[in-house]
This record gives C-alpha cells, sequence and structure tokens, in this order.
C-alpha cells in the first residue's frame, strides 16, 4: 500500500498550492509548517496591498475549496495534514482586524491560530467531523482563524496603548 504523499506531484499546480509551495509535506508538524510558510506571504500582502487583504482571503477559500478537495481525491485521504492550504487561510483571518505592528503580533497570531487548529475547540471538532469535500477542509480553519482573530483583536486592544 502506497503513502498518500507519495500521490502528491508539486509540479502539478493545484498540489503545489494546496501543499503550502511543499511546506505541508515536513515530516513533522506540517499544519504548523504550512502557518509558518504562510507568514512571509502575509507581511508581502500588507505591505504592498493591505486594504485587498480581505478580498485576497475571500479568493483564496474559494480557491482552496477546489485545491483542497482536488488534493485529497489525488491522495484518496480525506484532509490530510500535507494539504495545508486551509492553514494559510485560516491565519490570514486571525491577522485580519490588527495592523502588524511588529513581530510580536505576527507571533501572538501565529500561535494563537495554531492553538486552536490543534485543539480544535467546539464548533471548530464538529465542523472537522461532520464537513466533508474542499468546503469542510478550509471550514474548520476558517472558524480557528476566526476564532483566534477575535481573541488577536480583543488582547491588541485591551494591551496596547493608543
Amino acid at each position: 500500500m502506497s503513502c498518500p504523499k507519495d500521490k502528491i506531484r508539486l509540479l502539478n499546480p493545484v498540489h503545489f498550492l494546496a501543499t503550502g509551495f511543499g511546506s505541508g509535506l515536513f515530516p513533522k508538524i506540517p499544519g504548523t509548517m504550512g502557518t509558518l510558510a504562510a507568514v512571509p506571504l502575509y507581511l508581502l500582502i500588507v505591505t504592498y496591498c493591505a486594504n485587498l487583504l480581505p478580498w485576497i482571503i475571500l479568493v483564496a477559500f474559494i480557491l482552496g475549496i477546489y485545491l483542497c478537495d482536488k488534493t485529497a481525491k489525488d491522495m484518496g485521504v480525506h484532509d490530510h495534514g500535507s494539504i495545508v492550504w486551509d492553514e494559510f487561510v485560516g491565519f490570514w483571518i486571525t491577522m485580519l482586524l490588527v495592523p502588524v505592528v511588529n513581530w510580536q503580533t505576527v507571533l501572538a497570531g501565529f500561535v494563537l491560530f495554531r492553538f486552536f487548529d490543534m485543539l480544535k475547540p467546539w464548533p471548530i471538532n464538529w465542523l472537522d467531523k461532520k464537513v466533508h469535500g474542499g468546503f469542510g477542509i478550509m471550514l474548520d480553519d476558517v472558524v480557528a482563524g476566526a476564532m483566534a482573530m477575535f481573541l488577536l483583536w480583543a488582547g491588541y486592544a485591551f494591551f496596547v496603548p493608543g
């Protein structure tokens, strides 16, 4: 029996994007590596076109439904750990309501998103089990990102003066 990752072809643009430019293929903690790979792209977006971030997230979410669904089907496994495009979108959602002030803000967003994505409190765990296909793969990370976003925003509003 072959390993599902053996079915990934990085020359296939769908697989390349779904695996977060290959970051999801790390043998350990692929979700964390995928989120880490999302950080520089996020910084590039907010540096040059911050006002477009909500639209970029929307397009990335819609595109992600296809990317994740197709890659999961090609691998023969629903929501395999190496599929990390959903982590990109979830992290970007986390960072949506706060300005990038410094590396600590980005680190806090990273930690909060990973916390919700790995722990999967309700309703994330319910969505993860009940909603399937590319939409399901994307949705639980969108909710994790939204939960992290509100905590990050509240922390920023409460602790950052001015």
